[in-house]
């Protein structure tokens, strides 16, 4: 699962957002023109089209569901099926399992894609204003492994950019800015170090 974590700072955002956000979505590749995340919306796990004008003067944050209603921080889970075929079930599978086995408090949003040309215009968008990148040693491996998602990928960007695996963080300012991308692999040594990289953005 992708996660998306956010300070509460309770500023309330502009009216119309549903509205402008249809009128987008009909021209193509609008979300490279997008100004922040409050242009986007994405389903609830229910199934429910949200605004992300909802969390606006928030500061967001991809992070594993260990942090989760941790520090004061609220989240915004977002499952994805690309890696491993991680999130085979339905919405209301997944809603059950991670509410019977962690106990989750926070905004689940119904499964999307994160690569590809299917792939939500939520996360193109962080991809496009955050880029990727990839150690010497791991390329190789990483581009035999995933060759078929980096032609599909082609179109829109590098191997460089797409999401490599579950637990890609993006860290996204009040102003609904992507300031910072995180690797799969990167693990916060403390709930304080990431609470200094969310401070340093309010």
């Amino acid at each position: 699962m992708t996660f998306h974590i956010s300070k509460i700072l309770s500023l309330p955002g502009p009216k119309g957002g549903v509205s402008r956000l249809f009128s987008k979505m009909a021209e193509k590749d609008w979300w490279k023109k997008a100004a922040s995340i409050y242009e986007f919306s994405a389903k609830d796990i229910d199934g429910n089209e949200v605004s992300l004008e909802k969390y606006k003067g928030h500061v967001l944050q991809a992070l594993h569901a260990k942090y989760a209603e941790s520090k004061g921080l609220r989240i915004l889970g977002f499952p994805c099926n690309q890696f491993g075929s991680q999130e085979p079930g339905t919405e209301a599978e997944i809603k059950t399992f991670v509410t019977d086995k962690f106990n989750v408090q926070f905004d689940m949003f119904s499964k999307i894609n994160v690569n590809g040309n299917d792939g939500h215009p939520l996360f193109k968008y962080l991809k496009h204003k955050q880029g990727g990148t990839l150690g010497k040693k791991q390329e190789g491996t990483l581009r035999r492994k995933y060759i078929l998602i980096y032609l599909k990928e082609k179109q829109e960007g590098t191997l460089r950019d797409f999401i490599k695996w579950n637990f890609t963080k993006f860290l996204v300012n009040k102003e609904g800015i992507p300031v910072k991308r995180y690797a799969p692999n990167t693990e916060p040594n403390s709930i304080e170090k990431i609470l200094r990289n969310i401070g340093s953005c309010v």
